[in-house]
């Protein structure tokens, strides 16, 4: 009899690495597979299942609202709808909103809305993004991502400049008057886990100031409260004229969105962009339930202080472990940079109960549940310090 990884490789499009378990069931911080087995995860998702696997208040609002109402199109509005993009403006320093399925839609509104403003302006230039970015994979959002996201889609869509991440003299040397707007994570995910600095966004937003060109921060992995506040944003003190998110949004639902300010999203008019799915009734009270539960469990702060926590855990350990180079992040979206080449880590710690991934060849990215208890954050660590030993020896033995 064959295996369900068997089955699913005979059907499925071979686009995904999968892990070798199957898994049935999810549980806060905890997931099971097909032989019982329990995993502690620290990927949830990819930053995806912000508020853990299943939470009560997001489960009861999906069953209520399946046997309420699904689906309108957006040629009606709906109570749902209506209520959390108030939520989202409420929360933001913006004024509008756009429902979408992904984060991937998202990033295409938002370079959608760039490229109509250029129009409206008469400006000519390019959409400077920055090296080490994922954006998306659909063709607009990989012109503006890296390079081996690229590779074998070519020709890019034309009109995107790419500069290093965190160097202003690159993006002074690149702008001017003509230039449309600039994107970029403030924290990069699939880049490895890179942090933009403080100076670096105030310069960058009062360039983009100067130049009348949008500042679009991309807050699909690193908002819905994972980076310690419910937007990044808000811990640079500036206000980006667009933010896209999805991710995090619907406990695990999909939906997607981005937020502007007036005078921005009065740059799309009526007829102009568009979804048929975006910000259905029930995706829009998984995001109203994930939001509660963000709020009422105050988990915006323990994400801040149990992200603290984990990088200092394990900085502790650094000094005996030379497998690890630097431990970076923000509130619980954090990376673990490694000497070596960290794909067989991630396997190491899946056959030890712990679900992560290795994104950049060699950073262990920790993106939990902002619920994840801090003794389950221990053994996250520790299973990830003795995976990390046991593969750099591996390697050692290999190479000699």
């Amino acid at each position: 009899m064959k295996t369900l990884h068997e089955i699913d490789n005979e059907y499925h499009f071979k686009t995904y690495k999968r892990y070798p378990v199957t898994l049935t069931r999810g549980e806060g911080s905890r997931v099971w597979d097909t032989d019982g087995n329990e995993y502690i995860d620290a990927l949830a998702g990819i930053a995806v299942n912000n508020v853990g696997h299943c939470h009560p208040k997001v489960v009861e609002a999906i069953r209520d609202q399946v046997g309420t109402l699904i689906h309108t199109s957006n040629f009606f509005t709906t109570e749902p709808q209506v209520e959390l993009a108030q939520k989202l403006v409420d929360l933001s320093n913006h004024d509008r909103v756009f429902f979408c399925n992904s984060g991937t839609e998202a990033v295409e509104g938002a370079i959608k809305i760039a490229k109509r403003y250029a129009n409206k302006t008469g400006k000519k230039g390019n959409i400077i993004y920055m090296s080490g970015s994922f954006h998306g994979r659909s063709l607009g959002a990989l012109a503006i991502s890296q390079k081996k996201y690229q590779d074998g889609f070519e020709p890019m869509l034309p009109g995107f400049i790419e500069v290093p991440f965190n160097d202003i003299k690159a993006v002074e040397e690149q702008m001017n008057d003509d230039t449309v707007a600039v994107i970029l994570e403030p924290i990069q995910g699939e880049g490895g886990v890179h942090v933009a600095t403080q100076e670096y966004i105030t310069e960058l937003s009062s360039l983009c100031m100067e130049h009348k060109a949008l500042l679009i921060f991309d807050e699909i992995q690193c908002g819905i409260g994972r980076s310690g506040t419910f937007f990044a944003y808000e811990q640079y003190g500036i206000v980006p004229d667009i933010v896209t998110m999805a991710k995090g949004l619907g406990g695990g639902f999909p939906i997607g969105a981005f937020i502007a300010t007036e005078d921005v999203a009065n740059i799309i008019e009526y007829g102009k962009h568009g979804t048929t799915f975006g910000g259905n009734p029930l995706a829009s009270r998984a995001g109203l339930a994930t939001i509660d539960a963000i709020f009422d469990e105050k988990l915006i702060q323990k994400a801040e202080e149990n992200g603290q926590w984990l990088r200092e855990r394990i900085r502790m350990e650094m000094p005996g472990e030379p497998g690890i180079t630097e431990v970076r992040g923000r509130g619980l979206m954090n990376g673990v940079q490694l000497g070596f080449s960290g794909a067989g880590v991630a396997l190491r710690m899946l056959k030890k109960g712990v679900i992560a991934n290795v994104t950049g060849s060699n950073v262990v990215r920790l993106v939990p549940a902002l619920n994840i208890t801090r003794n389950e954050l221990d053994i996250v660590v520790d299973v990830m310090m003795e995976s990390i030993r046991e593969e750099l020896e591996a390697q050692k033995e290999e190479s000699s």
